[in-house]
């Protein structure tokens, strides 16, 4: 089953990643036809950079939270190896979480530099 499922992930980035690679040369000369963007597309891509802002600014709460949350369930678990094992899970997986968000932006904002 895991096999099926890893094969099915490959074949479908890589036919994603063909679909980008030969649709590349057609994004550049669309725009060099076409110099000016629509109202509508700066509008939505305005919007866009706005709920971004919004989602890097409420991780970083959240992250707090869920690692005070696991910290707080360690310290309170007295001895209980489950707990404190559900503790360890919460506090990798925010942070493990909150380190790929902020990858993620360090990713869009080297693409967006070095499309503009």
């Amino acid at each position: 089953m895991k096999k099926s499922k890893n094969r099915f992930f490959f074949l479908y980035s890589l036919f994603l990643l063909l679909i980008i690679f030969f649709n590349y040369p057609f994004n550049i000369s669309n725009a060099a036809l076409f110099d000016n963007t629509p109202e509508l597309i700066s509008t939505l891509n305005s919007a866009f950079e706005d709920i971004e802002g919004w989602l890097l600014t409420l991780a970083t709460p959240a992250a707090a939270v869920a690692v005070g949350v696991g910290v707080f369930m360690k310290k309170f678990s007295f001895g209980d190896e489950e707990r404190i094992r559900m503790s360890k899970k919460l506090i990798r997986g925010s942070l493990f979480s909150y380190g790929f968000i902020l990858a993620i932006n360090l990713i869009l904002s080297a693409i967006q530099s070095l499309i503009s």
